[in-house]
């Protein structure tokens, strides 16, 4: 039977809180190749650390957060040297991977290891998905939590209209912020505020709903073949035991819509920055995100201004940059990268080993691990509209990638132009080439 700790709040003390980061696995981010051919997404470096590195350093700033579960379905190595470095940085935060036996979706995750969340009886967890870029508000989620006793917050922000549709979308009472309708991704507009990926959920209300969830699920047949008026007599019902082993339970599309009918759940809307990481391509407009807060936070972390350096740049301390060379806005170049004399480099991510050479143009790309750009060529992306949750443009009919990716150990010889193209690993250009999946 699941025992709940009941909420307790006594003589002022702080509550419990942990804090879920998933992570999926990788049969996940497909659309994260070529790089996730090489490094696991949440293991990509945005703005000079891993994607995950970001939501770590947000919950390290929550003081009563100790404990962290890293859960998905990737081998137990992937993460151990990050577990590693992590445990040395955050040493106040002790940090766990939890493997899925199979891909079990984001509510499925949290309830087969929910003995785990609930050892030490806690009050509360964030939940956070790892392909989020944002500055994380983990703090004020907390203070409306306890100002209203909540049961759940959710992390909210605004985006256009035309594009709300492609998120989970929410309707909420202005006054009290409470949540009253949710629907993910639903045909026709609804609302303009969208469910960031963020989440607090008070121990006692979360795992009840799961299970609700779950048990529904098993009471309701699954209908494998969809019946039509032609065929509902031939329609194939599928047995209750194969369908909850092979069917996910997903937070955003099976219990957000429970909770915003008959639960305290509220959001807090954040006006600060916010974007997925889903392609390769959005690593980019994610690593100037990043490196725009750390230039405003923490300046001590990049590279000084000056004449060749426009801010903000990150250069790692073993890379070897031309002081010739102009770098930036919204630059990362990785450890032992070489950038050659007079080279350009903008609004890019140039990753470890790789080389520019010299005069060289780099704009709106990623340069993959050990790849080199020969002297006078062009790398080059088209930029996108601020704000803008896509990185897809429309070429002469074509929907292409604004963002050009070189794969590992990619060459591009010198005095090449390429443009708007993702070139998969060890593949080399030795002629001009434009608006292609280079394979």
């Amino acid at each position: 039977m699941l025992q709940i700790p009941t909420r307790q709040k006594t003589n002022g003390n702080v509550a419990q809180t942990k804090a879920v980061i998933l992570v999926g696995g990788p049969s996940r981010g497909t659309r994260f190749r070529p790089l996730s051919l090489d490094v696991p997404k949440p293991l990509f470096d945005v703005a000079g650390h891993p994607i995950i590195w970001h939501c770590l350093q947000a919950v390290n700033k929550v003081p009563s957060i100790h404990e962290v579960y890293l859960v998905g379905y990737y081998d137990e190595t992937v993460f151990r040297d990050f577990i590693k470095e992590a445990h040395h940085e955050f040493p106040n935060l002790k940090l766990q991977y939890l493997r899925e036996y199979q891909a079990l979706g984001t509510a499925g995750g949290l309830y087969h290891f929910r003995d785990a969340i609930l050892r030490g009886h806690p009050d509360r967890f964030f939940v956070l998905n790892a392909d989020v870029c944002c500055s994380f508000p983990l703090t004020q989620m907390l203070d409306l939590f306890d100002e209203k006793n909540a049961d759940a917050v959710l992390l909210g922000t605004r985006v256009p209209n035309d594009v709300a549709t492609n998120f989970g979308c929410i309707v909420l009472d202005p006054e009290t912020k409470r949540v009253l309708h949710y629907v993910e991704k639903p045909e026709s507009h609804i609302s303009n505020l969208i469910n960031c990926g963020v989440y607090l959920f008070s121990v006692e209300c979360i795992f009840p709903s799961i299970r609700t969830a779950i048990n529904r699920r098993i009471e309701r047949p699954r209908l494998v073949s969809y019946p039509s008026s032609e065929n509902l007599e031939t329609t194939i019902i599928g047995d209750d035991e194969d369908a909850e082993k092979s069917e996910v339970l997903r937070l955003e599309q099976d219990i957000l819509s429970d909770l915003a009918d008959s639960r305290n759940f509220f959001v807090h809307e954040t006006k600060d920055f916010w974007r997925q990481i889903k392609t390769a391509g959005s690593a980019v407009p994610a690593n100037a995100l990043y490196l725009q807060k750390a230039f405003q936070s923490h300046p001590e972390e990049l590279t000084p201004p000056s004449a060749n350096i426009i801010p903000p740049v990150f250069i790692h301390p073993t890379a070897n940059v031309d002081p010739t060379a102009k770098l930036g806005p919204n630059v990362s170049i990785g450890a032992r990268a070489h950038v050659g004399a007079g080279a350009r480099v903008k609004e890019s991510i140039v990753l470890e080993d790789a080389e520019i050479r010299h005069d060289a143009c780099v704009l709106y790309s990623i340069i993959g691990w050990s790849s080199r750009v020969g002297s006078w060529a062009r790398v080059e992306g088209t930029p996108t509209p601020v704000g803008s949750q896509t990185t897809s443009i429309i070429k002469n009919g074509v929907k292409v990638q604004a963002i050009t990716i070189l794969g590992k150990d990619c060459h591009v010889g010198d005095e090449v132009r390429v443009q708007n193209c993702v070139c998969l690993p060890y593949k080399e250009l030795k002629r001009d080439v434009a608006n292609e999946v280079i394979m």
